[in-house]
């Protein structure tokens, strides 16, 4: 089963990228999956049950030239690009005075000026295609909204992704272009497992929290996708129930 829709899911090889892929296969989506690591996205592709409607390409998503691979490969194996889920991120933090540039340069690379280059390709690809236009999903986190103790470097990336959520919605317009942003929190996966352990807490202490099914993440990130490309989810939040984000503490 088909529907003749493209994406392309960075960060595929693991976690929400890998759930969100097989959501898209699983509907019929044809997808290409992105990651730095080829083992992971060739298991991922084997795994989705639909191998003739995926391809694993190894990625880059900080380097230009790795990207244009990315998107050229996409429109050459599948004809054209309809959804890019900008997924791939990095979190490093600590005290924030120990922080060394190469560290805050590294999740800038990944974080920030990896989703740009994805969809600036994007962007370029869905102008020129016919029928004109598609759909970028951002995922930006809880941490779009509010930081964690000792987060700066992921933080400040992901209010960064809100800028470019509603820098391409309102540029894309012309172009059949919808632009939205899913912030997630503790959803589980191995980044977040040890959140179930006892993470720090605003207060100083250290607490263990929630954690919801990733399936739920895939299926919302398949609902925005599937829309018509006249509506749009601007910014969706989903997160297990209980964890500390909305009150104080």
């Amino acid at each position: 089963m088909t529907n003749g829709r493209v994406a392309v899911v960075t960060g595929a090889g693991t976690g929400i990228g890998k759930a969100v892929a097989a959501a898209l296969i699983g509907a019929g989506w044809r997808v290409a999956l992105a990651g730095r690591r080829s083992e992971p996205l060739q298991a991922a592709v084997a795994a989705c049950g639909a191998v003739d409607r995926a391809i694993a390409v190894p990625t880059d998503v900080s380097k230009s030239e790795s990207v244009d691979t990315l998107f050229a490969r996409t429109a050459a194996t599948f004809g054209r690009v309809d959804m890019l889920f900008n997924n791939a991120g990095v979190s490093i933090g600590g005290p924030f005075e120990d922080l060394t540039l190469a560290q805050w340069q590294e999740v800038v690379d990944v974080n920030l000026t990896g989703a740009f280059l994805c969809a600036q390709a994007a962007f370029r690809a869905m102008k020129m295609q016919s029928p004109r236009g598609g759909r970028i999903i951002n995922n930006g986190s809880i941490s779009a909204h509010a930081p964690r103790p000792n987060s700066a470097p992921y933080t400040a990336t992901k209010h960064a992704i809100t800028g470019l959520t509603k820098s391409l919605s309102l540029d894309g317009r012309k172009y059949e272009i919808a632009c939205g942003q899913i912030d997630i929190g503790n959803a589980a996966t191995e980044m977040a497992a040890r959140m179930a352990k006892g993470v720090p807490q605003a207060n100083g202490s250290i607490a263990a929290e929630p954690l919801m099914d990733i399936a739920h993440v895939a299926s919302a990130v398949l609902y925005m996708a599937s829309l018509p490309i006249d509506a749009n989810v601007q910014f969706m939040t989903v997160m297990a129930r209980d964890m500390p984000f909305v009150g104080r503490g």
